[in-house]
């Protein structure tokens, strides 16, 4: 496998030197944009193996380049990390919703945005089983049972609950907005909302006891579970 090519995108200097060294100092390959139009164009031609998009853009705004990434069926399998300035959890929710994968609040820190990267590709890296066993601090998930264990004790779980943990779980760290979490609720015999999700989760917490806490809230935009 080739050396693995990341695309940063923000008109700040300071910024992208940064995120530049980091992501050097781990191997990668860096390609700089300053501009919407500019990613665009060198992510179509380069399809590099991740992408780093500041929101505040001249021009094309992030949200936007985003939203043409994954309506291009060439670029639309590329992992998206957002840079955004704190407070602003309506484009961080947008972002997601448009299909970003992970999100970073300025001013960051250059070993976490690097965790985030290397936990992405190695997500889109690895298949994901959807009846593997998955055993996460001290809780394990038998999808083909339909069953959660919490060391010798089995915890009845809803047919929503258990699809919740289920998807949470499986990729812990990564955060979920709510109407991902929806998206995700196949197979289920009654509509759920979004905001019924907060009352699935507060139910969920409940019956995890201790483990409860590993379900997060991320203020303003969804879930995740703890990394």
């Amino acid at each position: 496998m080739g050396q693995v090519k990341i695309l940063v995108v923000d008109d700040e200097q300071d910024i992208c030197e940064l995120v530049q060294l980091n992501l050097m100092r781990e191997g990668y390959q860096v390609v700089i944009c300053e501009t919407g139009e500019q990613a665009l164009e060198v992510a179509t031609s380069k399809l590099p193996d991740l992408i780093v998009l500041d929101l505040m853009l001249p021009g094309m705004d992030g949200m936007e380049v985003c939203k043409k990434l994954k309506a291009n069926p060439r670029t639309a399998h590329i992992p998206i990390v957002m840079l955004t300035a704190k407070g602003e959890e309506a484009d961080i929710v947008a972002g997601l919703e448009l299909g970003a994968d992970d999100y970073v609040t300025k001013p960051f820190s250059g070993k976490v945005l690097v965790a985030r990267i290397r936990r992405l590709l190695r997500r889109t890296t690895e298949k994901v089983d959807e009846t593997a066993v998955v055993k996460v601090h001290g809780i394990v998930i038998d999808p083909a049972r339909r069953e959660v264990r919490l060391g010798d004790t089995t915890v009845e779980l809803t047919f929503t609950e258990f699809n919740i943990l289920h998807t949470l779980a499986r990729r812990p760290g990564l955060v979920f907005t709510r109407y991902q979490i929806v998206d995700s609720l196949h197979g289920n015999d009654y509509v759920v909302t979004d905001r019924a999700v907060d009352v699935q989760i507060v139910s969920l917490r409940k019956k995890l006891g201790e483990h409860g806490k590993l379900i997060e809230t991320v203020r303003g935009v969804g879930y995740r579970f703890k990394d």
